[in-house]
C-alpha cells in the first residue's frame, strides 16, 4: 500500500499513514438540510464534551439519541433534545473515526485507528466485542439494517464483513488501490457501497463479496457514500470538491453537484429521500434538492472544518460534528 502524496494529506493523519475522509477520518461537521420548504436560521443545539476534534456523528433508530465518535480516544452518546451527554465510552486506544447505531438502537459499533471495531452496550456503555482482523487504521463502520452484520472499511484497503453477534470474520473484500474511507449497506442488506482514496466507489454483494460495480467520475479521493432509503441512488462527496449522485444499479453518475470550494468529508440523504447534505473543509455544510442538484443552503456556525453529516429518522433535524470539537443539532423540519 501506498501513502498518498495527493491532496486528502490534508485531510487525516495517522501514524505514518496520510489520508483523508468523511466519517472515518478526519473533523465531523453536521450541518442543516435547509430549501425553499425547510425552515432554518435558528440557532442549534451544539453538544460540548469532547476535548479533541468530533470525527463522526449517527443518530438513533428513534432519534432520543446521538452518538459521537472523537480524536479524543471516546465515544459519547447524548441526549438528542436536551443535549446532555449521557455516556462516555472508553476502550479504543487511538482516535475514533466512525460510529454507527444497530438499528434497534441496542447496540453501538465504532471503528478507530486502533485497528479495531468495537461494539457497546448502547444502554450501558460496556464492550461486548472487539474485532481485530485489519493491519492498518479503520475508517468506517456500518450495521447491516437486520442488525446481523457489520461491516468496516480500513487503510489496508479491504472492507470486512462481521457477524455482530459472534465477532467472526465472514468476508474479506479486496479491489480498492487505496485507502478505503467508506461504506454502507444497502437499506435491504444485500449490497455494499465502498469508497475509496483510490478515487472510485464499488458497489458488492455482500453475501458473496464479489464486485459488482465499480463507479468511476471523482477527480479526486473519495471520502464517504451514502444510499437512499429506497435503495436506488448512491451519493459521494470527495476531495475534488464534488457531490455526485449515482444509479446504485447501472453505476450511472446522474448529478453532480458543485459549490463546495474544497474537500467534502461527509454526504447524506434525507430519510425521505428529496434532499442531500454535504460536510466539508471550507467549514459549510450545503443542502441540496437531490433531484434538480440545486444548492438551497449553506449553513455556517462550526468554526472549523465539517467532517460529518446525518439526518434524524424523521428527517426534521440534522446533526454536525466538527475539529472544533463540537456536536450540533439543527432544525430542519419542513414547512406546512
Amino acid at each position: 500500500m501506498q501513502k498518498s502524496t495527493t491532496r486528502i494529506t490534508r485531510w487525516l493523519r495517522s501514524g505514518s499513514w496520510v489520508a483523508g475522509f468523511s466519517a472515518a477520518a478526519g473533523w465531523v461537521v453536521v450541518c442543516v438540510v435547509l430549501a425553499s420548504r425547510l425552515l432554518g436560521g435558528e440557532e442549534p443545539l451544539t453538544l460540548k464534551g469532547h476535548t479533541k476534534y468530533v470525527t463522526s456523528v449517527a443518530f438513533s433508530p428513534d432519534g432520543k439519541r446521538l452518538a459521537s465518535a472523537s480524536s479524543d480516544q471516546t465515544v459519547k452518546v447524548w441526549d438528542a433534545t436536551s443535549g446532555q451527554e449521557t455516556l462516555t465510552l472508553k476502550g479504543h486506544t487511538k482516535v475514533v473515526w466512525s460510529v454507527a447505531f444497530s438499528k434497534d438502537g441496542k447496540w453501538l459499533a465504532s471503528a478507530s485507528a486502533d485497528q479495531t471495531v468495537k461494539v457497546w452496550d448502547a444502554t450501558n456503555g460496556q464492550v461486548t466485542l472487539t474485532l481485530k482482523g485489519h493491519t492498518e487504521p479503520v475508517g468506517s463502520v456500518a450495521f447491516s439494517a437486520d442488525g446481523k452484520r457489520l461491516a468496516s472499511a480500513s487503510f489496508d484497503q479491504t472492507v470486512k464483513v462481521w457477524d455482530a453477534a459472534s465477532g467472526q470474520e465472514t468476508l474479506t473484500l479486496k479491489g480498492h488501490t487505496s485507502i478505503v474511507t467508506s461504506v454502507v449497506f444497502s437499506p435491504d442488506g444485500k449490497w455494499l457501497a465502498s469508497a475509496s482514496s483510490d478515487n472510485t466507489l464499488k458497489v458488492w454483494d455482500a453475501t458473496s463479496g464479489q464486485e459488482k460495480l465499480t463507479l468511476k467520475g471523482h477527480t479526486g479521493a473519495v471520502g464517504s457514500v451514502a444510499f437512499s432509503a429506497d435503495g436506488k441512488r448512491l451519493v459521494s462527496g470527495s476531495s475534488d470538491g464534488t457531490v455526485k449522485v449515482w444509479d446504485a444499479t447501472s453505476g450511472q453518475g446522474t448529478l453532480t453537484l458543485k459549490g463546495n470550494t474544497r474537500c467534502v468529508y461527509s454526504v447524506a440523504f434525507s430519510p425521505d429521500g428529496k434532499w442531500l447534505a454535504s460536510a466539508s473543509e471550507d467549514q459549510t455544510v450545503k443542502v441540496w434538492d437531490a433531484t434538480s442538484g440545486q444548492e438551497t443552503l449553506t449553513l455556517k456556525g462550526h468554526t472549523q472544518v465539517v467532517a460529518s453529516v446525518a439526518f434524524s429518522p424523521d428527517g426534521k433535524r440534522l446533526a454536525s460534528a466538527s475539529s472544533d470539537q463540537t456536536v450540533k443539532v439543527w432544525d430542519v423540519t419542513p414547512r406546512p
